[in-house]
């Protein structure tokens, strides 16, 4: 009657189970005085109690029992249902800006950057259920692949298509960033925000990067900017074989950081530098935890009271120890 998932809503009540042992204590005194003493030499010829003058004490058991079951309805047993309903409270519009020139194949992250980075962002949107994300690609110019949407899985399959050799090959930083900020521009979301990623420095385009920084500030869309390349030198595409694949070789890695620093600094971001698969991870961990949705969730109790069994099984043991008393045991009262 009593299983794990009980609760008692006035467990205050089985204090008063603290009366039980007095009522046994004062019964035993009672039954011991109730009775008239006779003095006699010998109890020969008179026989043992009766069977039922044995389980008389079981009338006043009955009731103990009744007793028990009644406070234990008082302290109300009850099951509990609870259900959640989770709110967005603050929705987060965040595009998501993607170098895919050719440098973007170099192997100095496994097993190329921009396999990494699509590795890498794709697990961040996964993490972002609550938010709507976009994608813009871009290399010599810029192309929206996919708008701000909720659909993650829509997402997600875009980001799996980005590949090299969709664009005009070359760095448009300004306008991989102004191609974001377009998307944004219209957006209601009270947080709008702009992760641009780039290997190289901008040396194409018609739109500088400051101008579409201008733009972001203007219309208030934070910019978290992250260079992308190992210290030094890396094996990268440097020319054509005769089957038109890349021939690889190594070459000195160049990130404009200044103007990355600064185009995060004037729109309220950060610049990050990653120079490996677990720097990336480490930089798109340490966004998400910066740009966090506010959730609010909602909790619904629903509560089933089990007293009424109690207060049945009371009044059975009452009936049952009132028809007792009154048949079997009627001589003895």
């Amino acid at each position: 009657m009593i299983g794990a998932d009980i609760e008692f809503a006035n467990p205050e009540y089985f204090w008063l189970l603290l009366a039980l042992p007095l009522a046994v204590l004062w019964y035993v005194l009672k039954r011991n005085r109730q009775g008239a003493s006779l003095r006699i030499p010998s109890l020969k010829g008179f026989g043992r109690p009766g069977l039922l003058s044995r389980l008389q004490p079981a009338l006043f058991a009955l009731r103990l029992l009744a007793l028990a079951a009644v406070i234990t309805a008082m302290a109300r047993p009850q099951t509990q249902d609870i259900s959640t309903r989770t709110k967005t409270t603050k929705g987060i519009d965040i595009v998501m800006a993607i170098d895919v020139s050719s440098s973007m194949l170099a192997r100095d992250l496994r097993p190329n950057r921009l396999s990494a980075l699509k590795e890498v962002a794709a697990e961040f949107i996964r993490k972002r259920p609550n938010d709507r994300i976009g994608l813009v690609a871009y290399a010599g110019e810029s192309y929206t692949k996919t708008p701000i949407t909720s659909d993650k899985s829509i997402v997600l399959g875009a980001l799996r298509e980005i590949t090299y050799g969709q664009l005009n090959d070359g760095t448009a930083i300004g306008m991989g960033l102004a191609t974001s900020v377009n998307r944004l521009k219209e957006s209601t979301a009270i947080s709008k925000v702009i992760i641009l990623l780039t290997d190289g420095v901008n040396n194409a385009g018609f739109i500088e990067p400051q101008t579409a920084a201008d733009l972001a500030l203007e219309y208030g869309i934070k910019t978290y900017t992250i260079g992308l390349g190992t210290n030094g030198n890396a094996l990268s595409p440097i020319g054509y074989n005769p089957d038109g694949s890349f021939r690889y070789g190594m070459r000195q890695v160049e990130i404009d950081e200044e103007l990355l620093t600064d185009i995060a600094t004037a729109t309220g971001g950060e610049y990050f530098r990653a120079t490996d698969n677990e720097k990336l991870e480490a930089i798109y961990e340490e966004i998400n935890k910066l740009e966090k949705t506010e959730v609010e969730e909602f909790k619904y109790y629903r509560y089933e009271e089990k007293f009424r069994p109690w207060v049945y099984l009371a009044g059975a043991l009452l009936l049952l120890e009132w028809g007792l008393r009154f048949t079997v045991f009627r001589s003895f009262i």
